[in-house]
């Protein structure tokens, strides 16, 4: 009679031939599950960059109008008045109302510069949800190899 079990060289190597193949299965298989919550991440978070950036182009957009607007505007009325106000007064305050003129402009560019810090300190030209997320990625991408790949 013969043997039916193979030869014990045989059967040992065909288990270690399992055993490998469900070892480069399971690695296989985290190292596509890995890739592909990075890739979500990477989704994720440049969904939220395009949508601040959005954000921050209209911010932008609208503190270049409003300078445009305000130096353009202000540029023809400061040049008119001027002009007025030096013919009108020259006779009794000489160059005097020149140093008027300057002063009064320095005022008005004081407040648009406020108006426009205004929009920058309100963070309406930032991208903080992002940056705050990013950080937060490295954060926990830096402290999960030191603690033993543990979190």
């Amino acid at each position: 009679m013969t043997d039916p079990s193979p030869p014990p060289s045989t059967h040992t190597a065909s288990s270690s031939q399992q055993t490998s193949a469900s070892a480069d299965h399971g690695l296989g298989a985290t190292t596509r599950e890995l890739i592909r919550h990075i890739i979500g991440l990477i989704s994720a978070r440049l969904s939220l960059a395009a949508l601040e950036l959005s954000e921050a182009r209209d911010a932008a957009l609208l503190v270049m109008a409003l300078a445009l607007g305000a130096f353009i505007a202000g540029s023809f009325a400061l040049i008119a008045f001027s002009a007025l106000i030096v013919v009108l007064t020259w006779d009794a305050l000489g160059w005097r109302i020149v140093l008027l003129l300057a002063l009064a402009y320095a005022a008005i560019a004081a407040v648009l510069i406020y108006q426009i810090r205004q929009i920058i300190r309100a963070g309406r030209l930032g991208l903080p949800a992002t940056l705050a997320e990013l950080k937060q990625d490295s954060e926990t991408l830096l402290r999960h190899p030191r603690s033993g790949g543990h979190t």
